[in-house]
């Protein structure tokens, strides 16, 4: 009897536009407190907007190799007005765009199989990503701009300077470097996706080494990311005191087992119940983004 040849796993071009719509979808359909779900929706954004989506940025950002970042977010956020209503993809959009265009280097640089879930794979998407960060251009922040202001994210405010209301002057990377003291998502671009790196993805990798389910190791992810450091979308909308409340009762799940015990899961439901209000002000968004961002560098490393 022939023994059989393992197969070979490799990335392709086609692979990381769906591997980012998986992300979409299965951060999305996790249970996460105060987030839509399953079953769990917002008056103005209900699950199947979501859903719908995920859907939308394929076709964009199965082109995110070949074109620049801006392009891609704009793209992906004018896909996604034309199925939804209201804003329910820029912070992922913008995390997983250059994340795609830097996929799409890694592959290159490894050869076009582009070996997943090599260690070479991993040291190189981190350097890729950097790259693309530091070749974005005014242009690329144009669009970006275009894009937030079709999306219409709630509590934007105005700054002093490279206001996403004008027209910008400084390339995409140095603009979110003036944001990154008030927004996670630009804070990842300044820092090289650090939090993704260094903090998501290690935690949904535990989980799921422990065999966890999808559900449970995005939920612990979430979690994780959110008793780290509150969430700007709520420090944005309502202030220090209630962002920092959130984080604490992430931090209490946690310490009380989260999805691994029944206290924990317990502790998790008060928690939902204590973040939904009718205005949707503890909804900690950023940290949903950044836990998108997460998956969908681990499913690239397979």
């Amino acid at each position: 009897m022939k023994s059989k040849t393992p197969p070979t796993t490799s990335l392709q071009a086609a692979d990381i536009a769906a591997a980012a719509q998986l992300a979409c979808l299965l951060e999305v359909s996790a249970p996460k407190p105060g987030n839509v779900s399953p079953g769990r929706h917002f008056a103005d954004a209900r699950y199947e907007d979501f859903l719908a989506s995920a859907a939308a940025i394929g076709g964009p950002l199965s082109a995110a190799g070949t074109q620049p970042i801006g392009v891609t977010i704009l793209l992906s956020i004018a896909a996604t007005a034309r199925r939804v209503r209201s804003n329910t993809n820029l912070g992922i959009v913008l995390l997983l765009a250059p994340l795609a265009r830097a996929a799409d280097l890694a592959r290159l640089e490894l050869g076009i199989s582009g070996a997943v879930g090599s260690t070479d794979f991993a040291r190189i998407l981190r350097g890729s990503v950097q790259s693309v960060l530091e070749a974005t251009t005014v242009d690329d922040a144009r669009n970006v701009y275009t894009a937030i202001r079709l999306a219409a994210p709630g509590g934007l405010g105005q700054v002093p300077a490279e206001d996403v209301a004008g027209e910008p002057t400084v390339t995409l990377l140095e603009a979110m470097r003036l944001a990154a003291d008030r927004d996670a998502i630009a804070r990842e671009y300044a820092t090289g996706f650090e939090i993704t790196f260094e903090r998501g993805v290690p935690a949904l990798e535990r989980a799921r080494r422990d065999k966890l389910s999808w559900d449970d190791a995005v939920v612990e992810t979430y979690l994780t990311l959110l008793a780290a450091g509150p969430d700007t979308h709520i420090l944005r909308r309502a202030g220090l005191p209630l962002a920092t409340e959130v984080s604490q009762l992430a931090q209490r799940a946690l310490a009380a087992g989260g999805v691994r015990s029944p206290a924990g899961r317990d502790a998790i439901e008060v928690m939902d119940r204590t973040l939904r209000d009718p205005h949707h002000t503890a909804n900690p968004g950023t940290t949903a983004d950044l836990t998108a961002a997460a998956i969908f560098v681990v499913l690239l490393r397979g």
